[in-house]
């Protein structure tokens, strides 16, 4: 279509089209779309050199932090590595430092934030490193969906309990209204806990975390679980499904972990005899009961590193991290492969690259504070409450 023909049609792009050309951000969303200067090509070679070069002339001032899902070229750098858990408290064990440079993702610079001190700075390289699955679950949505719950007559008795991978917006409702915020690896400690202040929980976003865990490890059944769509009016549910359920699923997922199949399981068993299947708990229901070993990225870690030597593993995860565990595993016999066929990283992880990363720490160390990922205190306040009572867990 023509410019001329699109004006006499009076067409006006969308806030959403806006945002996909990245003439607009949404401050409100982990969809981040600038980054404000100059980035070296992808192909300078000199690009490790100067990142070592930043990075000790920052000294101590600077901490970076990276996910286990980043890539080789940037992990190299990181002082820490782990889950976005553990690396927001790695942050605030380290007060000293007055820059966070966190190599993951919006939600987990958030955390970062919340969790340090007021001086310290916490930076995320590339602004458009978001979470498809936080995204999945915006503030407004969560309050519509409570007030149905309020219609229903049973808001009383739910307790909400958000998942890490979850906006400040979700984590601070979830203070607000009582709840509680959870990892993957202690999802079941913190269900027992919200099932003990209330006969209901509403869990977010990520619908196969929850079901995973109230199904597998707690005994529920499926029929126990409703799926709430923000998309559909009352969340696609009467109010007799709702106060049936003891599990109000959000809609939500990980695009990684979600294309993990039954179909990738069975195929897998048949090119390697004798593979043990280790999946992530964000992965479907029937992958998860399809599997040997389920639990988190940690979990996976240990796992591999007390499996003996000469076993044979196919792990459902980022693909990035099945890669690097397979090379350091393969001096020891065991042999490691991706779950599914088809390469899958996690897209958003991956804009988190060496040239970002050489911007954000040489800008840091002219002096230029650059991409600072910052809560407001109020919502600080309340998303904190919800992360102290997950520390508080039993």
């Amino acid at each position: 279509m023509t410019t001329a023909q699109t004006q006499e049609l009076d067409v006006q792009p969308t806030p959403l089209a806006l945002l996909l050309l990245g003439r607009e951000a949404d401050p409100r969303s982990e969809r981040g779309v600038e980054c404000p200067g100059d980035l070296p090509s992808p192909s300078d070679p000199d690009l490790v050199e100067r990142a070592r070069a930043a990075k000790e002339k920052l000294g101590s001032k600077v901490f970076v932090l990276g996910h286990h899902y980043q890539r080789d070229e940037v992990i190299q750098f990181a002082d820490v590595t782990g889950d976005s858990f553990k690396l927001a408290r790695d942050a605030a064990a380290r007060p000293e430092a007055e820059y966070i440079v966190f190599c993951g993702v919006h939600f987990m610079a958030e955390s970062a934030d919340i969790l340090t001190s007021d001086d310290q700075k916490v930076v995320l390289p590339d602004l458009a490193a978001g979470c498809s699955m936080a995204d999945m679950a915006t503030a407004e949505q969560v309050a519509e969906c409570w007030d149905v719950l309020t219609e229903a007559g049973i808001a009383e008795q739910v307790v909400p309990v958000s998942y890490m991978n979850s906006s400040a917006d979700i984590k601070a409702f979830t203070g607000k209204h009582g709840g509680t915020i959870c990892t993957s690896s202690n999802a079941k400690r913190a269900l027992d806990w919200a099932f003990e202040q209330g006969e209901k929980v509403l869990f977010l976003p990520d619908q196969h975390l929850g079901r995973n865990t109230a199904v597998r490890d707690m005994g529920m059944s499926l029929q126990d679980c409703v799926v709430y769509n923000p998309h559909k009016p009352n969340g696609g549910l009467t109010a007799e499904e709702l106060r049936a359920a003891k599990m109000i699923l959000w809609r939500g997922h990980c695009s990684v972990h979600g294309r993990f199949s039954l179909d990738s399981v069975n195929d897998v068993r048949e090119r390697i005899p004798g593979v043990n299947v280790l999946v992530h708990p964000e992965c479907k229901h029937e992958v998860v009961a399809a599997a040997d070993y389920v639990g988190s990225t940690e979990y996976i870690i240990k796992a591999l590193e007390a499996a003996p030597a000469g076993s044979k593993w196919a792990i459902g995860t980022e693909l990035n991290l099945v890669r690097r565990l397979a090379n350091r595993f393969a001096p020891e016999g065991k042999e490691i492969v991706f779950l599914d066929k088809t390469v899958c990283f996690c897209s958003t992880m991956n804009r988190i690259d060496l040239p970002h990363l050489v911007w954000a720490l040489e800008s840091l160390a002219e002096g230029n504070l650059v991409n600072r990922i910052e809560v407001d205190k109020e919502t600080e306040a309340f998303a904190k409450l919800a992360l102290e009572r997950m520390l508080a867990l039993p």
